[in-house]
């Protein structure tokens, strides 16, 4: 049995285990939070580290992407470099391709017809490839980036004014700590606290981390379409009382929640056998497609009209 954990920044409420089989291989796939302490999640990589078959970095980037460039994160890089045996990957190969698939799949399967629609990207950075996607299929996109992220009500519609900004501000910005921009540990248990709310508002689909949805939703969302990851039961039952009409995952249900990008792509990398380097987007889509994964969606107003 192939050995895969998630070592995050996130809360370890949110921790969970499966025992999946994929291409006749057997894969025990566990999370572990380390409540936003860089250091014990450090500790945990070294002793992780070549005893277990594939490792992800969770609640936390390795690199950011805006266009053609690359941007590494200070904190992120201290958690890659911690890690010189096993397989480790961040998710962005997964965000990359899989969340492109996923904005695809919902177009041509007449689930979300995305041309002319509003989306508000609450952070484009961190998923640059479903960012694209979604211009590419017509969307009108809220880049939500400065808002969320630095609480700056500066909304950016293009993609190039987006590329722009990020060359401009990433460099210095990735050298400060990943808890500056980011909600790790306990704060991903508060309350969500309403921010901005006009852009969720004026939006038909929200896309993006559910973190930063999370803790910036206001309490109506009703009739909106949340397109995003890392999902737990209680987090759809979140979704639901606040009216949400259909829920979006790109990774599927796995033993009753969605696991984050980072975990599925160390899976694949124990799956292929290969090093992160060496693994291109043509490899993950050749995987993604034997494994015939499908995007979860669920309609969550059918759910609240059954109940009620």
């Amino acid at each position: 049995m192939k050995q895969v954990v998630s070592v995050s920044l996130g809360s370890s409420t949110r921790d969970h285990r499966v025992d999946v089989e994929w291409l006749g291989e057997r894969f025990d796939i566990r999370r572990e939070g380390f409540d936003g302490s860089l250091e014990r999640a450090i500790a945990a990589l070294h002793e992780l580290d070549g005893k277990v078959d594939a490792i992800g970095l969770g609640g936390i980037d390795v690199y950011l992407f805006a266009g053609a460039k690359r941007y590494a994160l200070r904190d992120g890089l201290r958690m890659l470099d911690a890690v010189k045996k096993t397989p480790v990957a961040d998710g962005s190969g997964l965000k990359n391709t899989l969340e492109r698939e996923t904005v695809r799949y919902l177009q041509e399967h007449g689930i979300v017809d995305f041309l002319g629609t509003p989306v508000l990207m609450v952070s484009a950075l961190d998923r640059f490839g479903m960012a694209q996607a979604l211009c590419d299929a017509g969307a009108r996109v809220t880049f939500g980036d400065f808002i969320f992220a630095l609480g700056l009500d500066k909304p950016v519609t293009s993609l190039a004014e987006f590329e722009a900004l990020a060359e401009k501000y990433l460099p210095d910005a990735c050298k400060l700590p990943f808890q500056f921009f980011y909600p790790t540990g306990k704060k991903q248990e508060r309350p969500p606290t309403p921010k901005f709310p006009q852009y969720f508002e004026q939006a038909k689909v929200i896309a993006g981390d559910f973190h930063f949805i999370r803790q910036f939703m206001p309490d109506d969302l009703a009739g909106k379409i949340v397109l995003t990851n890392t999902i737990t039961p209680a987090n759809v039952e979140e979704l639901r009382v606040r009216g949400v009409r259909t829920l979006v995952t790109s990774t599927p249900s796995l033993g009753g929640r969605s696991f984050g990008t980072n975990v599925m792509e160390a899976a694949l990398l124990a799956l292929l056998g290969k090093p992160w380097k060496e693994v291109s987007a043509e490899d993950y889509m050749d995987v993604l497609r034997r494994l015939n994964f499908k995007p979860r969606i669920e309609h969550l107003d059918a759910v609240k009209a059954t109940r009620s």
